[in-house]
């Protein structure tokens, strides 16, 4: 296996197309190896050596294990593209992804990401900032009218509570269903937690 020995300077002299494969192959190798190992059990210079390139280049295009370990997480989820759009069609955008998770009978990358790492310090902070930058905060500037913060911390406690609840009890009586009728159920809860409350102004 061909290692990359350039150091991080050399890489910036590279061609644009170069530096964006090397930093795709340290994402990809990133995420494989924290859902095989957890985030505890993985150095950066194990990723650099999966990704065939050289420690120096993960710091230089990530900084430190937390911000490449919080990159992957966002990198990976849908979620951006989900809230994005009008704002009338976010309950059912978010309930269309939600159903289809559902319906996922493979346990993502990610999945295991977080099952084999959440329980650690550093990763809460990084769980933390992903649901503000990447679902809270996107959802709250959808949103009109008073309490917006508060209502979407409501629809996240939906859409990132159901992940875990599938993989621990799973949700194959769901899978009879009819997903027009789930997608038109779980819309209906979206549709609540984002609504102002009664007699708000």
């Amino acid at each position: 296996m061909r290692v990359e020995n350039q150091t991080a300077d050399e890489a910036d002299q590279r061609p644009k197309r170069d530096r964006e494969a090397t930093r795709r192959r340290i994402l990809d190798a990133a995420r494989d190896l924290f859902g095989e190992h957890g985030y505890d059990g993985v150095t950066v210079r194990m990723i650099a050596a999966r990704a065939e390139a050289n420690t120096a280049l993960v710091h230089r295009y990530f900084g430190s294990k937390p911000a490449l370990f919080g990159e992957v997480l966002a990198g990976e989820s849908a979620l951006r593209g989900v809230i994005a759009g009008d704002a009338a069609g976010l309950p059912r955008r978010l309930a269309e992804h939600f159903v289809r998770h559902i319906d996922q009978r493979q346990v993502t990358a990610v999945s295991r990401m977080l099952d084999r790492s959440a329980g650690h310090p550093e990763v809460k902070k990084i769980l933390l900032r992903y649901l503000e930058d990447v679902v809270v905060q996107p959802i709250v500037a959808q949103l009109d009218g008073p309490d917006a913060r508060a209502r979407a911390l409501l629809a996240s406690t939906i859409i990132m509570g159901g992940g875990p609840i599938r993989r621990l009890l799973g949700t194959d009586d769901l899978h009879d269903v009819d997903p027009g009728e789930l997608i038109d159920r779980v819309t209906a809860m979206f549709t609540a937690a984002l609504a102002p409350r009664s007699g708000s102004r």
